[in-house]
């Protein structure tokens, strides 16, 4: 019998999925895929590591589709394709953890209620991943399940990189800078010290560079500041998000512009940042293909930004031994790459130019003060890791074997 463990991704209208089988304490991928168009049309992808891809729209005849419906779709899949497994544990991504875990964590009735408190911090993304949970309980109801929290690998933050200058009775409450990202930083220091453990020990800013971008610093793999704060908002600009923002436009919006909370919510998270900003598009690749001035110009603001940010974070740590590059940006994009690094030998950073536009994993000089390198994140594996370390099924260090190596060329 194979023995599975499954992680869940679930979004408003979508569920991204890996299968990993436990063998031998290591975890082996089986598949990944995700759904499409849920509560309307939904689409099942899924691809095996052999090449195999299936792809069908989920029969309604029963009703929409929902997150339960859509589970019970990758249930049936992996019935056919990997006949006798069993799913040993559900892990699932959930975006806050507030300020008290700082670990994954084994979900039961009680638990997942506290769970449901962080709404209102991540109003677009918890209400879905506790969906996910809902449905995966239902779905596999002698499985265990684990929450696995954007937010738990920077509870590490020093006061200072984790506070407001607001009084101190909110930070209390739990108004404080969170940073997002956590289980892609998390996965990037777990291959640094398999890959790199000199590197790994010292100052790195890890560059997370997709539809949702940020940046973090890291010393001796452990987060020390982000770019990312109360919300998924703050920082880099993003596909859609604005990033950074005076606090005063809001006022602004709400007393000039007459803009409620919904719109203004609306406004910052879905039609803001490079879509917004160029009119075209919140893919990079068709901003860099586009002739439009305005699209030239939003990717040099999201260039600026990053650079503005590498200098803070490397003052933050005291320094910088090495710089990463991971996300679909950060991992494809070269002329990305290029014009955030091309001048800043200040920082002691030399960009080999040939190595970063063939797509090599080190794109720094061999003289570089500063080794840059070019790493695929995986949140999926760092998920399964997690959850099956928590649920006592694995030992971390034999778990890492089974890591991907080299870039994305997607």
């Amino acid at each position: 019998m194979t023995n599975l463990i499954l992680t869940i991704n679930a979004g408003s209208s979508s569920i991204k999925f890996a299968a990993f089988e436990i063998e031998s304490e290591e975890l082996n991928r089986l598949a990944d895929g995700h759904i499409e168009g849920i509560g309307a049309t939904a689409t099942f992808f899924a691809h095996r590591p052999d090449g195999e891809k299936t792809e069908f729209v989920i029969d309604e005849s029963r009703g929409m589709v929902g997150h339960k419906a859509a589970l019970g779709a990758i249930l049936d899949w992996l019935e056919d394709n990997f006949a006798g497994s069993r799913v040993l544990a559900v892990g699932h991504r959930v975006v806050h953890g507030g300020p008290d875990y700082s670990e994954p964590l084994l979900i039961d009735a009680a638990n997942l209620d506290i769970l449901r408190h962080f709404e209102p911090l991540a109003p677009l993304h918890q209400p879905h991943n506790i969906a996910g949970i809902e449905a995966a309980m239902h779905a596999f109801p002698d499985a265990t399940q684990a929450a696995c929290f954007d937010t738990a690998f920077h509870r590490s933050h020093p006061y200072i990189a984790d506070t407001f200058a607001l009084p101190r009775r909110f930070y209390d409450q739990g108004i404080r800078r969170y940073g997002f990202h956590g289980l892609s930083y998390e996965f990037i220091a777990r291959r640094l010290r398999a890959m790199e453990p000199v590197i790994a020990t010292g100052r790195v800013i890890v560059a997370h560079l997709g539809n949702g971008a940020s940046l973090c610093a890291l010393r001796n793999g452990r987060s020390i500041a982000s770019t990312m704060g109360f919300t998924a908002l703050d920082g880099m600009p993003m596909g859609t998000r604005c990033g950074q923002l005076d606090p005063g436009v809001v006022l602004y919006l709400m007393s000039e512009k007459k803009m409620g909370a919904e719109e203004i919510s609306d406004l910052l998270y879905k039609r803001s940042g490079l879509k917004g900003m160029s009119g075209v598009s919140n893919d990079m690749r068709a901003l860099e293909a586009s002739d439009e001035p305005a699209a030239k110009e939003a990717i040099d603001y999201f260039v600026s930004r990053i650079r503005r940010e590498v200098g803070g974070l490397a003052a933050a740590i005291g320094g910088l031994d090495a710089f990463v590059f991971t996300g679909g940006i950060g991992e494809n994009a070269w002329r990305i790459r290029e014009a955030v690094l091309g001048d800043l030998g200040w920082i002691g950073i030399h960009l080999d130019v040939e190595a970063n536009r063939a797509g090599a994993r080190v794109i720094s000089t061999p003289d570089s003060p500063v080794e840059v390198l070019v790493l695929q994140t995986d949140e999926e594996r760092m998920i399964a890791e997690h959850t099956a370390e928590v649920a006592g099924f694995i030992r971390t260090a034999k778990i890492f074997r089974g890591a991907k190596e080299g870039a994305s060329t997607e």
